[in-house]
């Protein structure tokens, strides 16, 4: 159990002390030996996506970003798409509904 009346940093050292050397005989260390080369995950642009948009899903997407770029906000607040989806004619006509999934 760790005395915590010291210090952190006499902590620290003596964490340091207990744990051991962690290189090889050559000096390398192990770190990140074992870990298997994973390859990245492409960043993915939700327009240029291999899903097939609906017309309004594609004004929407279009709207926002005129909106990111005349605005200068990488990201809007909800507010702010409130007001983009508004500035598009949506109004709300109906009582709420469950949304479901696709």
């Amino acid at each position: 159990m760790l005395d915590t009346t010291q210090a952190p940093a006499e902590r620290l050292q003596i964490n340091r002390r207990v744990t051991g050397d962690r290189r090889n005989s050559d000096g390398a260390t192990n770190k990140g030996s074992d870990r298997r080369k994973v390859e990245r995950r492409r960043q993915i642009d939700p327009t240029t996506c291999e899903r097939d948009y609906s017309v309004d899903e594609i004004d929407f997407m279009k709207a926002m970003d005129d909106y990111k770029r005349l605005s200068g906000r990488q990201f809007p607040t909800w507010s702010e798409v409130l007001e983009v989806i508004r500035s598009m004619g949506y109004r709300r006509v109906a009582d709420p509904s469950e949304i479901t999934l696709k």
